[in-house]
C-alpha cells in the first residue's frame, strides 16, 4: 500500500469547503450523469460582462499590458477606485489606503490574516457569507456567531452587538446587502452600531459592500465609514466587480481603509499572489469609470425575479420567505416542514435534509441554511432565467406538497 508522505498542517483541519461550492459541484455531477437539475446555488449573475469592459481588456492586451504591476494595483486602477469611493460612497481614500486583490475573497483573507492572532474573536452576524468564520478559524481566531432574527430583519441591533463585544474582539463583520438574506443596513442603523463600537477601540469593522448596486424598491446604500465618521479610521470598506458588473471570473476585489492595515495587507499579498491580473485591472478601470447605466437595468431585472420567487415560494405549503431588500437571493424558512416525511420514508429533521430531498427527488439544487449560520432556512439564488426560476418553484411546490 502506498504511503501518504505529505504532512498536512493542523490549521487546514479547522476549515470546511464552501457549502455553496459543494452544492454547485453536486449539481454539476448529477447533470453529467444525465439528471435534470436546476442549480440555484451559486452567487453568480447570469448576465454577461458588459461589452465596453471586455473591449477595454482587449485593448490592454493589444498594448501588451501583460507584465507584472505594483502588488496592490496600478496607479490608474487606484485612481479609478479612489473616484468610485468618492462618487458612490462619499469616502476619500489616498492611494496608500487602497488595495486591489484577486477577488474580494482575497481582500478579506488578507485583512484577517494581517490582524487576527490565536484566541482573537471575530464577531460574525448570521446569516453570513460562508467564508467569514472559516477564514477566522484558519487564522487561529474564534468566530463569535450572533444569530440575527427574522423579527429584526436579519440585522444586528446595538444591544446585541454590545452583548457580544469583549476585550478580545478584533473585528465585526457586516455584509450589506446581505448574502444570503438580502438585508440592507441603513445609515441610521450604522450610526447606532457606531455608538457601541466607539467604546471598544480594539474592534475594527469590516464592511463587505460587494452587492452595493443590487438594491430594490428604491432602497439607498450606506457605507458605515461615511454614515458615521467616527468609524472611518477603523473600517475596512470592501468591494469588487464580481456581482454588479458580472465579472466573477475576472477575479478583482478592492478595499479602502486605515493605511497601516492596507500596507500590511500589501505585504502579505506580495508574498502570496503578487499583483492581480494586469488585463483584469484594465477592465476594472473601464467598469468603474465607464457608463454605469447597466447597474440600474440589471438591478431592475433582479427585482422582477425576486417578485416571482416571493410570490411562488410564499404559496408553497410549509415555506415562508421574507422580502430581501438587495442582493439576488431569497432565504426561505422551512421550519414548518421539519418533522415531515418524504414519500420514500425519510424524516426531514434539518434544513440540510430538506435541500438533499430537493435535489435528489425534485432536481432543484439549493444551499442549506446551517451553512450560513442560521437554521432552519435555505438559500436560493435568483440570478437565473425567469424560465428556470419558474420551473424551480414549481418543483419546490411539488416537493412541499409531497411531504407527509
Amino acid at each position: 500500500m502506498a504511503q501518504d508522505l505529505a504532512h498536512i498542517a493542523e490549521r487546514t483541519t479547522r476549515i470546511e469547503t464552501s457549502a455553496s461550492s459543494v452544492a454547485t459541484q453536486k449539481a454539476r455531477e448529477l447533470r453529467a450523469q444525465g439528471h435534470d437539475i436546476i442549480a440555484l446555488t451559486q452567487g453568480q449573475p447570469d448576465f454577461p460582462t458588459p461589452d465596453n469592459v471586455k473591449q477595454a481588456a482587449v485593448r490592454a492586451m493589444e498594448r501588451d499590458e501583460t507584465a507584472y504591476t505594483p502588488v496592490g494595483g496600478t496607479p490608474a486602477l487606484k485612481d479609478a477606485i479612489q473616484e468610485k469611493f468618492r462618487r458612490d460612497n462619499g469616502l476619500d481614500y489616498s492611494h496608500d489606503q487602497i488595495i486591489a486583490s484577486n477577488g474580494g475573497k482575497q481582500v478579506i483573507y488578507n485583512a484577517i490574516m494581517a490582524t487576527v492572532e490565536p484566541g482573537d474573536e471575530v464577531i460574525v452576524a448570521a446569516p453570513f457569507w460562508v467564508s467569514y468564520p472559516e477564514m477566522t478559524k484558519f487564522a487561529g481566531g474564534v468566530p463569535v456567531i450572533h444569530e440575527c432574527t427574522a423579527e429584526n430583519g436579519f440585522k444586528m441591533t446595538p444591544e446585541e452587538l454590545k452583548a457580544r463585544l469583549t476585550p478580545k474582539s478584533r473585528w465585526l463583520m457586516l455584509n450589506s446587502p446581505n448574502n444570503p438574506s438580502g438585508a440592507v443596513y441603513t445609515a441610521d442603523e450604522y450610526r447606532a452600531l457606531g455608538d457601541v463600537l466607539v467604546e471598544h477601540p480594539q474592534c475594527l469593522l469590516l464592511s463587505d459592500d460587494i452587492y452595493e448596486h443590487i438594491l430594490f424598491d428604491g432602497a439607498s446604500f450606506a457605507s458605515p465609514a461615511a454614515a458615521d465618521p467616527r468609524l472611518y479610521d477603523r473600517t475596512l470598506t470592501v468591494n469588487g466587480v464580481s456581482k454588479a458588473y458580472a465579472m466573477t471570473g475576472w477575479r478583482m476585489g478592492y478595499a479602502g481603509g486605515p493605511e497601516n492595515l492596507i500596507q500590511t495587507m500589501h505585504k502579505l499579498q506580495n508574498q502570496s499572489t503578487g499583483n492581480p491580473c494586469s488585463i483584469t485591472q484594465a477592465a476594472v478601470i473601464e467598469a468603474l469609470t465607464g457608463p454605469q447605466d447597466v447597474l440600474a437595468e440589471r438591478a431592475a431585472s433582479f427585482q422582477e425575479r425576486r417578485e416571482l420567487m416571493l410570490d411562488r415560494l410564499n404559496n408553497c405549503p410549509g415555506l415562508s420567505c421574507m422580502r430581501p431588500d438587495g442582493a439576488f437571493y431569497v432565504y426561505p424558512s422551512c421550519e414548518k416542514l421539519i418533522g415531515r416525511t418524504t414519500p420514500g420514508g425519510k424524516v426531514i429533521e434539518t434544513d440540510r435534509d430538506f435541500v438533499i430531498y430537493l435535489i435528489e427527488e425534485h432536481g432543484v439544487a439549493a444551499v442549506h441554511g446551517e451553512a450560513y449560520g442560521l437554521s432552519p432556512y435555505f438559500r436560493l439564488s435568483f440570478a437565473a432565467s425567469t424560465e428556470e426560476l419558474d420551473e424551480a418553484c414549481r418543483r419546490i411546490q411539488a416537493a412541499c406538497q409531497a411531504l407527509i
